[in-house]
């Protein structure tokens, strides 16, 4: 960690407030999310939507006074959308890298994300990425991890096999039409648990967290709803979704529960090191 960074309980300590001013809004929030991409967006049954980030969602449009309103959008053409103006930011977590900060703003991460492999479950573990030569990869078409696949498909001799949505790409799992689903280790995971045909390996260790973002001229938007998500890990709101949503506790000094100074990723362009006063009421 640097110094930019403080642990929630020490901020707790200090009694930070953040100011979040909700007549500063519309009365409407609209946002993005790829549905299907569970546990973070999912499709109810009965209509309607749940998951982690729907919960995440929900409670920032409380608290900054707003409806919300969630645009399924497939994943390949979301940040054009995004810059399209079809919705205010983009709720389905996304990665943060440099290049993406190229155009657009990201509020500070909300949870760190590991790459994970899904298999079916009478496969052989994997122990390294050479168990994949000559097979074929499904994943999430334009997405960070096709991306980090796609870079690596000749060196490792694997195929890559891309869908609109990635609950499409676990599907092409389960029928053999692909050996393994790579995609973020909560994603997986819930898959994993959810259908007893399927398990996770080989987890691959990044420092990438997920965020939201935002177009590049919208830095106010940005900058009132990162303080209602400070306010939530302040008051354990990540920790809470974590346990509910991935059955894992909440880890000290994690993106879920660490508040960053300023507003935005300070790794990457777009962060503003302004400090801020604070009221989380």
């Amino acid at each position: 960690m640097t110094g930019q960074w403080k642990s929630t309980s020490l901020i707790a300590a200090a009694t930070a407030l953040l100011l979040v001013n909700p007549s500063a809004f519309a009365d409407k929030l609209v946002v993005a999310a790829d549905v299907g991409f569970a546990p973070h967006v999912m499709a109810k049954p009965g209509g309607g939507y749940e998951g982690y980030n729907v919960d995440m969602v929900n409670e920032i449009g409380r608290r900054l006074g707003a409806e919300v309103e969630i645009v399924d959008q497939e994943w390949s053409g979301i940040f054009a959308g995004l810059n399209a103006k079809k919705y205010d930011f983009i709720m389905a977590p996304t990665t943060v890298t440099a290049e993406r900060a190229k155009s657009m703003l990201f509020i500070e991460g909300y949870m760190n994300t590991n790459y994970r492999f899904l298999v079916k479950k009478d496969s052989p573990d994997m122990e390294s990425l050479d168990d994949l030569g000559g097979k074929v990869i499904a994943v999430n078409k334009g997405n960070i991890y096709d991306k980090w696949a796609t870079a690596r498909a000749e060196r490792y001799g694997w195929t890559m096999l891309r869908f609109g949505k990635n609950a499409d790409a676990i599907q092409a799992v389960i029928t053999g039409r692909a050996h393994a689903n790579l995609a973020g280790a909560s994603v997986v995971g819930w898959a994993a648990k959810k259908n007893p045909l399927l398990k996770t390996t080989l987890t691959i260790p990044t420092s990438n967290v997920f965020s939201a973002a935002f177009r590049k001229d919208d830095a106010a938007l940005r900058n009132k709803v990162e303080a209602a998500v400070e306010c939530m890990k302040l008051a354990g709101f990540f920790a809470m979704l974590g346990e509910k949503w991935l059955g894992l506790s909440a880890e000290p000094r994690s993106a879920s529960t660490t508040v960053v100074m300023g507003f935005g990723d300070p790794s990457v362009e777009g962060y503003d090191p302004s400090p801020h006063p604070v009221n989380c009421d």
